[in-house]
């Protein structure tokens, strides 16, 4: 039990107030064997000093609005269980995978989470970022099971317009996750009809928004969770130098 304490209050900060807070709270106490609602208080005290927004908020976020996606069909799907799962478990390793795996399943049981007060406090506390590599991640649960349904986009673009996501921006990683003949444009936010130089531009600007450097912060494993963008992006590119012959 200290463990899992532990766990839960070494890398959080701003998750242990407002509705996230509350969500915590009640499913520790509700749907984890053995704990209960004091647990939460008494990680508190674990909790390590820094920034407002730590690697643990990162976490916990990704496991509420993950929950959110899964559910978002009307059926929970092994095939993305499992991509969380597995993201978890190599970005943090086994054992913290499997401490916020007790919290996810309760994530999962609890239907009473308002999606638009979580969102608006993660959009409070975490940088724009932060926000798109959510956004990234939960396109990639949703893709897990072979296709995104439009139930799941739906339900990805009200998450991204809570959290103050550009259409442009919700549009270029929606792009990442679908093989279509203008994909690359839409990475890269522009139209076929610009000139070389503009794509060009584009490309420039996209790298310094998806740069992994700016997770760094999160800790290491959100920087590498940050480099598939990242590559999209260069592929992007090059497709469309090969395209054109640039």
């Amino acid at each position: 039990m200290g463990n899992f304490v532990k766990w839960l209050g070494a890398g959080l900060g701003f998750t242990f107030g407002g509705p996230i807070g509350s969500v915590l709270g009640y499913v520790v106490g509700s749907f984890i064997d053995g704990f209960t609602t004091e647990d939460v208080e008494r990680a508190r005290t674990y909790r390590t000093s820094g920034s407002n927004s730590q690697s643990g908020d990162f976490e916990i976020s990704l496991l509420l609005l993950s929950a959110v996606i899964i559910k978002a069909d009307g059926k929970i799907d092994q095939r993305e269980l499992s991509y969380v799962r597995n993201h978890f478990k190599n970005m943090y390793g086994e054992e913290r995978a499997s401490h916020a795996f007790k919290l996810f399943n309760g994530f999962i049981k609890n239907n009473n989470v308002s999606t638009r007060q979580i969102c608006m406090q993660i959009r409070q506390n975490m940088t724009h970022a932060s926000r798109l590599q959510l956004v990234h991640f939960l396109f990639g649960i949703a893709k897990a099971d072979g296709i995104v349904s439009v139930t799941e986009v739906h339900s990805i673009k009200t998450i991204a317009g809570y959290l103050y996501i550009s259409q442009q921006d919700f549009e270029s990683i929606k792009a990442m996750f679908y093989d279509s003949s203008d994909s690359s444009y839409r990475i890269l936010e522009i139209e076929k009809t610009v000139s070389n130089d503009e794509v060009k531009k584009a490309y420039r600007k996209m790298v310094k928004k998806y740069h992994p450097d700016k997770l760094q912060h999160l800790g290491e494993e959100h920087v590498k969770g940050a480099e598939d963008k990242f590559k999209q992006v260069q592929k992007a590119y090059e497709h469309i130098q090969k395209e054109r012959g640039m």
